[in-house]
């Protein structure tokens, strides 16, 4: 017998038709409660019009909404911040345990101390299996240049694993500049050309500043969470359709937007078969080498 859900974890499991392809989500969250409770996502709430939290939101309502819309893995990401882990490595290596074909970790570390945030990158990546490292400038108020990263992006490179951040204004009430591309996260670039590096959230409102960037280095791709199609910026698009075709990644950053909200528009982007396949899927699988 099923899981029963309701409230805000049926919110989750609601979508779109899926389609008959493989499709790879490149951001997500399994919102635990601490998580949803954070006070920092009050729009979150907002967002899904929902004004009670579950004491327990069930792994299955994540899978049911990758379901919806037709997404077969995701990249399932950890969160870290000065008040401490809302979603700890462990909590997420339980999920991928539970759902091996379908999720992926990334991990997230505490800033504050370089030393144990490098020993416990390379245990998420070595112990753990995860694929990724995310840490979001504006959650700790310090843009990516700052010099208590620089450990972590030099373990990256060693461990053969992307570095993944958000790039642009920030949704919760926090300082948004440090999420501006160029000059904070074109200095890492820089620094570190055998860095991968993908910027989620499309970098808008200098989302021409995050393509100028994939366009200058090898290494730095876009992901395209927290925004459906409709609302991409021109400029995205323009570059998606042609020299970006493999620099850019689907993303929904699920929970906040259904993965089949966003899918659903990717149609009305005008891709041909094999752009909408590096988009959806192969950039992804290359990226993560998943």
């Amino acid at each position: 017998m099923g899981t029963r859900v309701h409230g805000a974890a049926a919110y989750m499991l609601r979508g779109m038709s899926a389609p008959h392809e493989p499709i790879i989500d490149a951001w997500i969250q399994h919102p635990t409660p601490d998580f949803v409770r954070h006070p920092i996502f009050a729009s979150l709430h907002r967002w899904m019009k929902e004004r009670g939290i579950p004491d327990e939101i069930p792994l299955e309502a994540t899978l049911g909404a990758m379901d919806g819309g037709g997404v077969t893995r995701a990249l399932v990401t950890a969160w870290s911040s000065p008040a401490g882990p809302s979603i700890s490595n462990d909590e997420v290596a339980a999920m991928v345990r539970a759902a091996p074909e379908r999720l992926v970790g990334v991990a997230a570390v505490d800033l504050r101390k370089p030393v144990q945030a490098v020993h416990e990158l390379r245990r998420a990546v070595k112990e753990l299996g995860f694929k990724a490292l995310r840490m979001l400038p504006w959650l700790w108020e310090l843009p990516p240049d700052d010099r208590r990263y620089y450990p972590l992006y030099a373990e990256c490179v060693e461990l053969g694993v992307p570095f993944c951040t958000q790039v642009g204004h920030a949704g919760p009430l926090m300082a948004s500049e440090p999420g501006r591309p160029i000059p904070y996260l074109d200095r890492v670039a820089a620094d570190f050309p055998e860095l991968t590096i993908v910027g989620g959230h499309v970098g808008y409102p200098w989302t021409e500043e995050l393509v100028a960037m994939a366009r200058k280095y090898e290494n730095v791709f876009i992901d395209t969470s927290a925004y459906k199609p409709k609302r991409y910026p021109e400029s995205l698009v323009r570059y998606l359709k042609t020299d970006g075709r493999r620099k850019v990644l689907f993303g929904s950053n699920y929970p906040m937007i259904l993965p089949g909200a966003c899918l659903s528009q990717v149609q009305e982007l005008g891709l041909d078969d094999e752009t909408r396949r590096l988009f959806v899927h192969d950039n992804a699988v290359r990226v993560f080498q998943i």
